[in-house]
């Protein structure tokens, strides 16, 4: 056996992260770590790549028990992290990320041209579409994540621990990963697969094992889970459905979003459709398609080339931010940590930032209105957090999206955006999102919901449009009858 921990534990002040960790991995198996926010994977391969020192259970490496000193142990040992925030210099070439730290040398002197050729090869062994003399900074997301893989190779890693890979990644090149994955399997390199995803598990991966509040819960061979049985031992109750049924006394009412025309460059052709009052409206399409851009563009982050949009029969300039939040509009980014939520502030500060006029008074905050107010929120969102002060970088995915609906509903908005609602986000934390964009919907909320993940589009969406190379290429007009087939049909070339 290629790695075998077991009886694991570790605390940090206050806190029991892992109470009973086990993980078990052969040599070319693909073996997926599932389990919410907070159920100890995380915690669990920290240990396993020497970032924390476990105070009880046993790592066995090839049939040898084994302490890992350190993150340099580990390398040498042969594990490798992949994490989902890479860990590139975007300035330096490939072949420098490569042997960071690890240079080759010759007489004192680091030797670049050994250093390319040995890149080179690598490089060719993954089929990568660049050289080692690009910079990293030049790469796309998908190419950089070759450039982890790469590097990890370079370390003759025979463990390789994946986080959340394809989480930014394209249809096509989530394929491309996979096939790379399948690839390293064949060659006998055991890899850990962290994902949210569990279409990728059923799809990619050998074994299955899942952890809940620090406890290892179960492994088994992924052919004898089903979906509804993984998502049960991940959140420790049943769902009686994946995503909440749409109340079927519900009318969807009047278009109060009429789009005509949007235009900005060639990333936004065109683009004309109506959001109607109570209805949950999805947007597919690959990445690059221009769904994000449309959402920016609604927003005023972008300022549109041509083309009308129109609220509640008034049409509106957008062009800042300010006014769409002013006119109703809000976005809930894809990237709710860069673009959604200051991570050094408190959760409350975060609430009143677009709310300032709402909470203040003669310019300054009211500190007892701001936290009355999120008080409510938190109750009503089921936010968990110990208390308001909180920093925001501290609490899980699916919290951290809560707070930012937060603050654009203290805002009073009508129109809301969600542009990869669940990107990150743990399967017990998406139900409670679903939940509360259903709720949304049922009262008059208009909601534009962006989502690469099909089951997800088809799960929530009362209509569906797809986008292709900027232009809306067709529309589902009931959600409820179609399939993944059709949505891909429009969507791909």
């Amino acid at each position: 056996m290629l790695l075998k921990m077991e009886g694991i534990q570790k605390s940090f002040p206050g806190v029991l992260a892992i109470r009973e960790g086990r993980l078990e991995l052969e040599a070319g198996e693909i073996h997926a770590l599932l389990g919410e926010n907070g159920a100890g994977k995380s915690t669990l391969l920290k240990v396993l790549s020497g970032a924390h020192q476990p105070d009880a259970g046993t790592i066995h490496l090839n049939g040898e028990q084994v302490a890992i000193a350190g993150p340099r142990d580990a390398t040498e040992r042969g594990i490798a992290v992949i994490y989902q925030e890479f860990n590139l210099i975007p300035q330096l070439s490939v072949a420098e990320n490569l042997f960071l730290g690890r240079e080759k040398t010759k007489g004192g002197f680091i030797t670049r041209a050994d250093e390319n050729t040995a890149a080179q090869g690598i490089l060719k062994r993954l089929a990568a579409p660049f050289d080692a003399t690009t910079p990293v900074g030049e790469l796309t997301v998908a190419e950089q994540q070759l450039v982890e893989i790469a590097k990890a190779l370079s370390q003759n890693a025979k463990i390789l621990v994946m986080d959340e890979p394809t989480a930014a990644l394209s249809g096509r090149e989530v394929d491309a990963l996979f096939a790379i994955v399948r690839d390293l399997k064949a060659q006998g390199i055991g890899i850990v697969y962290d994902s949210h995803r569990l279409d990728e598990i059923f799809q990619l991966c050998d074994t299955a094992t899942v952890m809940r509040d620090g406890q290892w819960i179960a492994t088994k061979p992924v052919s004898e889970w089903t979906r509804p049985k993984l998502i049960e031992s991940m959140v420790g109750r049943a769902l009686s459905a994946e995503f909440p049924p749409r109340d079927p006394e519900q009318k969807i009412g009047e278009p109060r979003l009429v789009v005509k025309n949007l235009t900005r460059g060639k990333a936004v052709q065109g683009v004309s459709f109506e959001l109607r009052r109570g209805e949950i409206l999805g947007l597919a399409g690959l990445v690059g398609a221009g769904r994000t851009e449309v959402a920016r563009l609604l927003f005023g982050a972008d300022v549109k080339d041509g083309g009308e949009v129109i609220l509640d029969g008034k049409t509106l300039p957008l062009r800042s931010p300010q006014e769409a939040v002013k006119a109703g509009i809000c976005l809930l980014t894809e990237d709710r940590k860069r673009q959604g939520l200051v991570l050094d502030l408190a959760l409350r500060n975060n609430f009143g930032l677009p709310n300032l006029e709402k909470l203040g008074k003669l310019g300054f905050i009211d500190g007892s209105k701001e936290r009355e107010a999120f008080g409510g929120y938190v109750e009503s969102l089921l936010i968990k957090t110990p208390h308001q002060e909180q920093l925001a970088r501290n609490l899980s995915g699916g919290n951290q999206q809560k707070v930012v609906l937060a603050k654009w509903l203290q805002a009073n908005s009508e129109i809301l955006i969600f542009d990869e609602p669940t990107r990150g986000v743990d399967v017990g934390a998406k139900y409670e999102i679903y939940v509360l964009m259903r709720k949304l919907a049922t009262q008059g909320k208009a909601i534009l919901m962006i989502s690469s993940e099909l089951p997800e589009v088809l799960g929530m969406s009362d209509r569906i449009l797809v986008m292709r190379g900027g232009k809306i290429t067709g529309e589902i007009e009931d959600a409820t009858k179609a399939t993944q087939e059709d949505v891909l049909h429009l969507a791909v070339e």
